[in-house]
């Protein structure tokens, strides 16, 4: 059992085969599903449906269409190009195997051959196993955070406990640190790198009577050009472990994040290591006039 293909599909009768992958994750909610008729059309007219196979076992999807920066919507399209990741699903049996990073690999390819520098897409901030893939694995960088992106409506698949919080990943496809990122030609900077340079931990979490992890009353305000934030490991588990607790936590960070990027710093990194005993998940962020010298991300 393991990866054997990743190709493009363009049949319409593959398609219907992706919507069935969806629906492994997201059930029947017709709002988190794309239907066939729509991922036929994105691959017909300039998008993409990429496909992971196990054989003939269709293991992963990942949409994506071409689309421009919404920010100067005056300038003209080709000065804001960029390629949108809308959706990707691996199978349970297959996560955390590197399907997920291969496909993304291969949109990257993609997005290279025409000609096109940034990738985009959304993601909760507060799961772990996401920003280990966007950030840590494939380098992607991000500075917007959007409360309630997908509104609140807790019955849809996209707002559970009634929120949908998203990062904006930036996935600047060219730029050296996402090449470093998929090449490995650089060792990724540790927690104990990071804690030997004095980064402050913002807001460290106690585990409360039931072993789960509790987010502080307050958070530290980082004097230099480096914080790192502190978010469940598990997220998905603790929203069904408790409700109430998920909720702060979103809240928590909610605040703090926003706060931070409001003060220019920027996610850069994530890391998931034991500290004090207790396994935890960290966001690295950067002021860029500190660390890289320059806010402009878009450079190759």
């Amino acid at each position: 059992m393991g990866l054997s293909e990743i190709r493009l599909l363009h049949r319409m009768d593959e398609m219907v085969e992706a919507v069935a992958l969806q629906r492994t994750y997201w059930g029947d909610d017709l709002e988190s599903v794309i239907p066939a008729h729509m991922l036929f059309s994105l691959a017909m007219g300039g998008g993409h449906v990429l496909a992971a196979f196990d054989r003939q076992q269709m293991i992963g999807v990942l949409v994506g269409f071409l689309g421009t920066l919404p920010d100067e919507p005056d300038r003209p399209a080709m000065a804001n190009l960029q390629m949108v990741s809308k959706r990707m699903v691996v199978l349970e049996a297959y996560r955390g195997q590197g399907v997920g990073y291969h496909l993304k690999r291969e949109q990257r390819r993609l997005a290279i051959k025409q000609g096109i520098r940034l990738i985009t897409w959304t993601f909760d901030p507060l799961l772990a196993p996401n920003a280990h893939l966007n950030i840590r694995k494939l380098g992607a960088i991000s500075r917007t955070y959007y409360p309630d992106y997908y509104g609140t409506a807790p019955e849809s698949g996209l707002a559970p406990l009634g929120s949908s919080d998203r990062f904006l990943a930036e996935w600047w496809v060219t730029q050296y640190r996402a090449e470093e990122r998929m090449t490995g030609s650089r060792r990724p900077l540790m927690l104990a790198d990071y804690l030997s340079a004095a980064t402050p931990i913002t807001n460290l979490s106690s585990l409360n009577a039931a072993g789960l992890p509790e987010p502080p009353d307050s958070a530290l305000v980082p004097g230099g050009a480096l914080a790192l934030v502190e978010i469940p490991v598990d997220y998905a588990a603790l929203t069904q472990q408790d409700v109430g607790l998920a909720g702060r936590w979103r809240q928590h960070t909610r605040v703090l994040l926003q706060t931070l990027l409001q003060r220019r710093f920027i996610v850069t990194d994530f890391l998931r290591e034991p500290y004090a005993g207790v396994e935890r998940a960290f966001y690295l962020l950067s002021q860029p006039e500190g660390v890289f010298g320059s806010t402009d991300f878009s450079h190759n």
